[in-house]
């Protein structure tokens, strides 16, 4: 997993990036009050760590955009590119 976060300060624009891999999925769900389901996304580098959580729109958002992407990286071929050695003629 690979973050980029960009936030404004009083000095400035401040840039972050960490890297990590991802440990652990968290679904929090509520029966009484379905709106604040979310998801949390739990990761761990070398040197830093983090949660990113997102709600259930943001899941769904991220659902349709990348599935269409996903189907259509499915169904490509890769079509070998080397060159034929000529044929010699009679």
């Amino acid at each position: 997993m690979h973050v980029k976060v960009k936030k404004q300060n009083s000095d400035g624009i401040v840039r972050l990036e960490t890297s990590g891999n991802l440990k652990e999925v968290i679904i929090k769900g509520d029966l009484l009050s379905p709106g604040g389901n979310s998801v949390a996304l739990c990761f761990k580098g070398k040197s830093s760590s983090g949660i990113v959580e997102l709600d259930l729109a943001e899941i769904r958002m991220l659902s349709r955009e990348v599935e269409p992407a996903l189907n259509m990286m499915q169904a490509s071929k890769v079509i070998s590119s080397e060159k034929q050695s000529p044929r010699k003629k009679k």
